[in-house]
C-alpha cells in the first residue's frame, strides 16, 4: 500500500506517460479509487504536459466534485470499471501509437511475442466503438472487463488498463505498447516470430534455482558508489524508452567476481540504492531477490576480467529482430561497427542453461540478441555499456526505417578494414 496521495500519484505517471510519447497535450486520463469509493481523476481539457496536483478532480461517492476542474471526459467508463470490478483499484486510458494501430486495423497484440508480457498483461479485451464519453461506451468496455481482462483494446480509439494499483497498471500499459511497438517494427523487416504457452512455461521452470543468502552484509563506500551509479543508468533508461518497468537487469562488477545487481519483482522506475542486491562468493545479499539473470551475469564476470557492467533491456527496435531472428548488420555507419561489431542471437532460453550455448554468449562482450527475450550488452564501465546499448538501439532503429525506402548498402570490407586498423589495432 503506497503512502502517496493519490492526486500524486496520477500526476507522476501522466507526466511519465506524456514524456515518453505515449499520449498527447489533450489525450489520455488516469484515475485512482482511494478506500472510501472515491474516485481521483485527472481533469477535462488541461494540458498533459504541464498537470500539476491541484488540478486532479476528486468525485465523491455520492458523486459530488471536488477541484477546479471538471473530470475527464471519459470519466463515465472508469466509473463503470470499479463498479463491475471491486479488485481494481486504478485505470490508465491513453492512445499510445502503436496500440492505436492495432485498434484501428482492429486486431489485439499477441504478447506472446515477448515472454513476460503476458504474464504482465494477461488475456487482452476488445470494446467495440461507441462515442467517446458517451454512458453506451463506459458500458461495453465494463463488460470487457466484467469478462476478468484487465487490458482492452477500444476499436478506433486507443486502449484502457486497470490495476491493483496504479504502480500495477501502468507496467501492464508500458508492456503492452511495447509488444505492439515490437509486433509492428518487426512487421516492417519480416514476420514476428510467436512463443507457444508451452515455451513460456517451460522456460519459466528451468531458470536457475535462488542463491543462498550471505551471513552479514557490509556498504563501503566504493559498493554505495556503484549502487547510486546502477539506480542513475535504470532511471535514465527507463526514461528514454530502453527499459520498462517490469524487466530490466543491470549489474556492475564491484571487488573480483563479487557484483552488484538489480532486483526482481521490483519497479525499475523506482529503483533505489536499498533495492540494489550484493553477490559476494555466489552468495546473494540477506532478505533481498536478485534478478533472475544473476546467474549469467556472475558467469560472465568469472570467465571475462575485462567485462566490469552489463545490461539486460528490451529496447522496442532491437526486440523487432529478436523476434524476427533477422540478423542486425550494424555496418551502417562507423560508429556502430566500432562499438560493436557483431551482434549474434541466442535462441530462447539458451541463457539460462549450463550447455554449448553459453559459450556463444559469453564469447561476445559487447551485445547478444535473445529471440523474444532481451537485448544483453556488456562492457567497461557502466556508461560506457549504456552508450553502446544506445548505439545498438539507434542502429536497429536505423534499418527498422530504411526498410521502406530500399535495400541497406553496407559499409564495405575495405572500409570496415581501414576502421578495424584506425580504432581497433
Amino acid at each position: 500500500m503506497t503512502l502517496v496521495h493519490p492526486r500524486d500519484q496520477i500526476t507522476k505517471i501522466i507526466s511519465r506517460i506524456y514524456k515518453r510519447g505515449m499520449t498527447t497535450t489533450s489525450g489520455g486520463n488516469i484515475s485512482i479509487i482511494d478506500e472510501n469509493g472515491d474516485i481521483w481523476v485527472t481533469p477535462s481539457a488541461i494540458d498533459k504536459g504541464s498537470l500539476r496536483a491541484s488540478d486532479i478532480v476528486c468525485v465523491k461517492k455520492d458523486e459530488s466534485v471536488i477541484g477546479k476542474h471538471k473530470p475527464s471526459s471519459e470519466f463515465p467508463f472508469h466509473k463503470a470499471i470499479y463498479r463491475v470490478r471491486p479488485d481494481i483499484k486504478s485505470i490508465i486510458h491513453a492512445h499510445p501509437p502503436a496500440l492505436v494501430s492495432f485498434s484501428i486495423v482492429r486486431k489485439i497484440p499477441n504478447t506472446n511475442v515477448i515472454s513476460q508480457a503476458k504474464h504482465i498483461c494477461g488475456p487482452i479485451g476488445y470494446a467495440k466503438y461507441e462515442l467517446p464519453g458517451s454512458e453506451k461506451l463506459g458500458e461495453v468496455i465494463a463488460q470487457e472487463f466484467k469478462k476478468g481482462f484487465k487490458a482492452v483494446i477500444m476499436e478506433n480509439h486507443g486502449t484502457v488498463l486497470g490495476g491493483s494499483c496504479l504502480d500495477d497498471a501502468f507496467q501492464r500499459f508500458e508492456a503492452l505498447e511495447l509488444s505492439a511497438c515490437t509486433i509492428s517494427y518487426g512487421s516492417q523487416i519480416g514476420e514476428p516470430k510467436y512463443l507457444t504457452d508451452l515455451q513460456i512455461q517451460e522456460f519459466e521452470s528451468q531458470v536457475p534455482a535462488l542463491r543462498p543468502e550471505m551471513d552479514g552484509t557490509t556498504h563501503p563506500s566504493d559498493e554505495r558508489e556503484k549502487r547510486l551509479k546502477i539506480c542513475k543508468i535504470v532511471q535514465r533508461a527507463c526514461e528514454q524508452g530502453l527499459m520498462i518497468g517490469s524487466y530490466g537487469t543491470v549489474s556492475i562488477r564491484w571487488r573480483g567476481n563479487d557484483f552488484l545487481i538489480t532486483p526482481t519483482n521490483r519497479n525499475r522506475w523506482n529503483i533505489s540504492i536499498e533495492d540494489i542486491v550484493q553477490i559476494k562468493d555466489g552468495k546473494r545479499e540477506k532478505g533481498k531477490i536478485p534478478s533472475r539473470a544473476t546467474w549469467i551475469h556472475q558467469e560472465i564476470y568469472k570467465k571475462y576480467p575485462k567485462v566490469n557492467s552489463i545490461i539486460m533491456t528490451q529496447p522496442p527496435y532491437l526486440m523487432a529482430f529478436a523476434v524476427t531472428r533477422k540478423y542486425l548488420d550494424v555496418r551502417t555507419i562507423p560508429e556502430s561497427w566500432i562499438f560493436l561489431q557483431d551482434i549474434p542471437s541466442l535462441s530462447y532460453g539458451s541463457h539460462f542453461k549450463t550447455n554449448k550455448n553459453q559459450e556463444v554468449i559469453l564469447n561476445n562482450t559487447t551485445a547478444v540478441i535473445i529471440e523474444n527475450d532481451s537485448v544483453m550488452v556488456t562492457g567497461d564501465e557502466l556508461l560506457q555499456t549504456f552508450d553502446y546499448l544506445e548505439v545498438a538501439e539507434f542502429s536497429a532503429k536505423s534499418l527498422v526505417m530504411g526498410a521502406s525506402l530500399g535495400e541497406m548498402i553496407p559499409i564495405d570490407d575495405i572500409q570496415v578494414e581501414d576502421l578495424r586498423r584506425k580504432f581497433l589495432q
